[in-house]
């Protein structure tokens, strides 16, 4: 870098840009040069490229104009954005170029001076660009599913969200009131997930408490007057005797805590969450689907097909189900954090399948990028049979569910969304939340 103050300049501008929403897309040039910068925003944006470049010099060689690594950037704006874009880099004093256009069609054109030099499929790059990937994948985790994904990515789509409704952030006097709904944001040794969780709730109109186990043991506090509890994310005691395990043995074995779970879950005025962690907890608890089950035919989720963690953005459906927290939401498609090893919901009694499935207590499922429900990996990241993503109760009050709606209330927390979606205010996750103070307050 021999200009200091031309980096500073070009951050300042860059940044002018996109308070500005004049950039759709950036990439630095470092590793691999021009070329290795063009076609990773192409395989991000699942794309193709049209490019013209022309020799500054009376060199006439495409591969070091391509590849050489110097310093640069490379930005993607709207046509109707170029020109403003050119007059904030030019006032910065940032020599640019335009160097071309993305394409609907998913093949890479690259012309140096007037001759063609690249001419492929966009998918058959980005394949060799994963193969390495890929490979290690495979020696990684089940090679089905490496296999599964790579077959998937060749021919992915946009996923076909769906909004059925308008969704709209608490009114702001809700979150200044002084009478909450108190809501126990529960975890223990090795949770995490509970900041996003009390911001969540505090965003519908909650008073959310942080609450450990601890607390509970030593006897600090007690869950009456509270309306709900929201059991967290993992992984707690590392998932080293698997997961929630140690969780739900600090419950189950101490007759004081028990009760005071017991009598929880029984009161008429209250509602439990139980997201990933969580979920797994309700599971061992016996929360959902419902209480009374014997041990052997109680539903629990399981090691992942993968073999490993997975963290993705995943698509699931709303379903109809009596869950207090996702009425109005039915039909509801689009993206959710998903972070968990053992995720794979399993029924060791066909025949309390079979009741879930008629009662329609199975409120979410995975879905592909059609928006059908899916067991096809990476779109169903943990194996689940009929594409299940979480349990209710026949009452309503008692939800567990793998993905974290939490991280995900808000649009800048999405990691995708449609053009058409992202003048959205808040995401439709929070009307989950919305919907558990809705029914406090009735």
């Amino acid at each position: 870098m021999n200009d200091p103050a031309l980096l500073r300049r070009a951050f300042a501008a860059v940044q002018q840009l996109i308070d500005q929403g004049s950039i759709l897309a950036g990439h630095d040039r470092s590793d691999g040069g021009l070329i290795t910068t063009v076609l990773e925003m192409a395989f991000a944006g699942n794309c193709g490229l049209e490019l013209a470049l022309q020799s500054a010099t009376d060199e006439n060689e495409a591969i070091p104009a391509l590849f050489n690594e110097e310093l640069g950037l490379v930005l993607e704006c709207r046509l109707d954005e170029l020109d403003h874009v050119q007059e904030i880099l030019a006032a910065a004093e940032v020599d640019n170029i335009l160097l071309g256009n993305s394409t609907v069609e998913k093949q890479i054109r690259i012309r140096y001076n007037g001759d063609l030099v690249l001419d492929e499929d966009m998918r058959v790059l980005r394949q060799e660009w994963e193969e390495t990937s890929y490979q290690l994948e495979r020696l990684q985790m089940n090679p089905a599913c490496a296999d599964a994904e790579k077959a998937a990515i060749y021919n992915r789509i946009a996923p076909a969200y769906s909004l059925p409704f308008r969704p709209e952030p608490a009114p702001k006097g809700l979150l200044t009131a002084k009478d909450k709904p108190k809501v126990a944001i529960l975890r223990d040794e090795g949770s995490n997930s509970d900041r996003e969780m009390s911001s969540a709730f505090y965003a519908a109109g909650f008073e959310p408490w942080d609450i450990t186990m601890t607390d509970l043991l030593a006897g600090r506090i007690t869950l009456d007057g509270f309306r709900g509890i929201a059991a967290v994310g993992g992984f707690s005691y590392a998932d080293v005797p698997e997961s929630a395990k140690g969780w739900a043995a600090t419950i189950l074995f101490n007759d004081r805590i028990k009760d005071m779970f017991t009598a929880f879950y029984n009161r008429p005025d209250t509602f439990t969450l139980g997201i990933c962690n969580g979920c797994q907890l309700f599971g061992l608890l016996g929360w959902v689907p419902w209480q009374g089950l014997e041990a052997e035919a109680q539903p629990r989720f399981v090691h992942n097909d993968s073999g490993r963690f997975e963290s993705r953005w995943a698509t699931v459906r709303v379903q109809n189900s009596p869950a207090i927290m996702l009425q109005g939401m039915s039909e509801l498609v689009f993206g959710i954090h998903v972070d968990h090893g053992e995720g794979k919901l399993h029924f060791p009694d066909a025949a309390v399948r079979a009741e879930v499935v008629g009662q329609n207590l199975v409120p979410l499922v995975y879905t592909d990028d059609s928006g059908a429900v899916t067991e096809q990996y990476p779109f169903n990241p943990n194996g689940s049979p009929g594409g299940f993503a979480g349990l209710c109760s026949p009452d309503g009050r008692h939800l567990a569910m793998m993905p974290h709606p939490e991280r995900a209330f808000l649009p800048w927390q999405c990691h995708w969304l449609p053009q058409d979606m992202q003048g959205l205010e808040v995401s439709p996750w929070l009307k989950m939340f919305r919907n558990a103070y809705d029914w406090c307050v009735k």
